[in-house]
């Protein structure tokens, strides 16, 4: 038997960072979407503790700087794509420089530089992880999904959910049919 499930990732990962601190007895504050604020100063062995048990939820607790800024772009890049209250035509590049408060082009540099892969590339995958969760879970037509994501047909969307995934929307729709009524006979 298949269970298809709908979750807010945003909520699951905010749950889990609260009781993992709350289980730790680590006094914080939630600033923002993969920022957390301790109120206390950690001893190495609770921060390794803390760090273990973020672990098993593959979480890890980022020092370097420009890792930080890294991952502060990918929550960014996220929420923009995943976020239903984010503008849909905003600019991306300009979204970006005015969230994180740098250039576009040093973001774009150091993105690069840290992940071998453009913003470009990462928001792509993004945008298709996205459009393939809309398709499993909403009763929304391809061409309601491509004005959602911000491309500019259906076409542009297929292209490059094609080129992401080995398939086209239109069959991925079919198989994720095929799949339900092969579920609901059982």
């Amino acid at each position: 038997m298949t269970v298809y499930l709908k979750f807010d990732f945003h909520a699951v990962c905010k749950k889990v960072l609260e009781d993992s601190l709350q289980a730790h007895d680590i006094k914080y504050n939630l600033t923002g979407f993969g920022e957390v604020e301790l109120l206390q100063k950690l001893s190495p062995d609770k921060k390794q503790d803390l760090a273990d048990t973020l672990q098993a939820y593959n979480i890890e607790i980022v020092e370097n700087q420009k890792s930080v800024l890294v991952q502060k772009i990918k929550d960014t890049i996220i929420d923009m794509v995943f976020n239903e209250d984010t503008e849909v035509n905003v600019k991306t590049s300009a979204y970006l420089a005015d969230t994180l408060d740098h250039s576009y082009g040093y973001l774009s540099n150091l993105f690069s530089e840290i992940t071998y892969t453009s913003i470009e590339n990462f928001i792509i995958l993004q945008k298709i992880e996205y459009a393939k969760q809309l398709i499993i879970k909403n009763n929304l037509s391809l061409t309601e999904i491509a004005f959602k994501l911000n491309y500019s047909s259906v076409a542009h969307l297929s292209t490059q959910f094609k080129k992401t995934t080995g398939i086209t929307p239109s069959a991925f729709q079919r198989i994720i049919s095929k799949r339900r009524e092969i579920s609901q006979q059982q």
